[in-house]
């Protein structure tokens, strides 16, 4: 594949350049957030391009090329996307898409070597793509540092724990059997493994017993440019813009089982029932839903009308990425309600815009926290605790504030991008010295 010379290639051999592999979902300057497998780790690997970029590399996030997508495209003058073909034109889901890496991984070494590229470093997301950046990094001899996002032994036990007369079903959806083996050896080969919380790592390590000292731990940022805190009279503009004229709860993820959806409707029903009245915005999903996710839909709207709140719930569906901060900023509180989450990005961004937030236990952020100070951390599958959690916020302004306020400073101090790139280079430079300059990776 030809692609647009940034620079010449005798140039090329002198550029700091990263590579970023994320070979699932709809990876795009824009992504479609809500569209099948495209979410967080999206968001995650653009954001982190970015801002290495502004730290004075050229990063390249290498995809898989799918239903006509262009084969380049740029993020900014310093990031490009660069897509390769493998298992034909149609959409694969994350689960399935390791049968096809050895075809995908040819295709960007071929356009790799024919435009005489050269990496410091190859940075992988998700098992699929951890495949991928083994293969480019044996074959170009560059340092791997690995990023799961998720563990499967972790979303396995959940799972299992949830539905445990579902277990057939699940190995053949999500393929875990082949997944945690996959995991198991990218965590014993690749140079460092990126664990996004505490809890992540310390499961990690349970679970698949690599060497602790490659492992660490670099949670996922925000773009603090984006979200941050307004004042009450913008505040008020915003919340009219959105309709929100009574107090609100507001949701925002892609229409998943993990998500818990149902479950924020059992606890948002109990609420409106025994505490306060309120309405539940859920920014879900697309309109060009998948099977899956038309059934989550229908679930989620016979639930609700079972409880006789329909007046109270309502579905805004994709917000586009010009209106999020606003709509975080818009609700009175936010809720992440997951049954499994290995981080939390949504919380974090509308903790930054200065939105309270209940989060949920059964996930990573909530080892970030001070429970009562920074947010709330409560069990989604208790309907009451979850209830009262946010009831009270929405009752008591002395809580509201506090949490409003230290949520805000938190979250800047410890997850903004800047900060995350710099760790993320600082990792770089102790693989350099682990190997020494010349050495070669693991």
């Amino acid at each position: 594949m030809e692609i647009s010379k940034q620079s010449s290639n005798d140039e090329n051999l002198h550029e700091k350049r990263i590579a970023m592999v994320s070979t699932h979902g709809y990876v795009a300057a824009e992504p479609p957030l809500g569209a099948p497998d495209t979410g967080g780790q999206v968001v995650y690997v653009l954001e982190l391009s970015k801002t290495l970029a502004r730290h004075g590399y050229k990063v390249d996030i290498f995809t898989r090329c799918f239903e006509d997508q262009p084969g380049e495209e740029s993020v900014d003058d310093q990031v490009r996307i660069l897509r390769f073909p493998c298992g034909g034109g149609d959409f694969i889901p994350k689960e399935y898409l390791c049968g096809h890496i050895d075809e995908w991984a040819e295709n960007a070494l071929s356009c790799i070597e024919a435009n005489n590229l050269s990496y410091e470093l190859i940075n992988s997301h998700y098992w699929d793509a951890g495949l991928a950046g083994t293969i480019l990094s044996e074959r170009l001899s560059t340092f791997h540092v690995f990023t799961p996002h998720s563990l499967g032994s972790w979303k396995k036990r959940q799972m299992m724990e949830d539905y445990p007369d579902d277990d057939t079903s699940f190995e053949e959806k999500y393929n875990f059997t082949e997944r945690i083996a996959s995991e198991r050896e990218l965590f014993h080969t690749v140079d460092r493994v990126i664990a996004t919380t505490p809890i992540q790592r310390d499961i990690l390590l349970e679970d698949y017993d690599p060497d602790p000292d490659k492992v660490i731990v670099l949670p996922p940022g925000y773009d603090d440019t984006v979200f941050f805190p307004i004042g009450q009279a913008t505040k008020d503009y915003i919340r009219n813009e959105f309709g929100f004229q009574e107090p609100t709860v507001c949701a925002l993820s892609r229409l998943a089982e993990n998500k818990g959806l149902d479950l924020l409707v059992d606890a948002f029903a109990l609420m409106n029932q025994r505490h306060i009245k309120a309405y539940l915005n859920l920014a879900i999903g697309h309109d060009d839903r998948n099977e899956q996710e038309e059934r989550i839909y229908g679930q989620l709207k016979e639930k609700i009308k079972h409880y006789g709140i329909q007046d109270r719930v309502r579905f805004s569906g994709y917000i586009p990425p010009e209106k999020l901060a606003d709509y975080y900023r818009a609700g009175d509180l936010f809720v992440l309600s997951s049954r499994y989450e290995p981080f939390g990005m949504t919380a974090v961004e509308a903790m930054a815009c200065g939105t309270p937030a209940v989060v949920t236990r059964h996930g990573g952020l909530c080892r970030f926290l001070q429970d009562g100070v920074e947010a709330l951390v409560a069990d989604p599958f208790d309907a009451d605790e979850l209830a009262m959690d946010m009831a009270a916020i929405l009752r008591h302004d002395g809580l509201y504030e506090v949490l409003s306020s230290q949520g805000s400073s938190m979250v800047r101090q410890y997850f903004a991008w800047t900060e995350i790139a710099r760790q993320l280079l600082e990792v770089i430079n102790e693989i350099r010295e682990d190997k020494g300059a010349h050495g070669t990776p693991a």
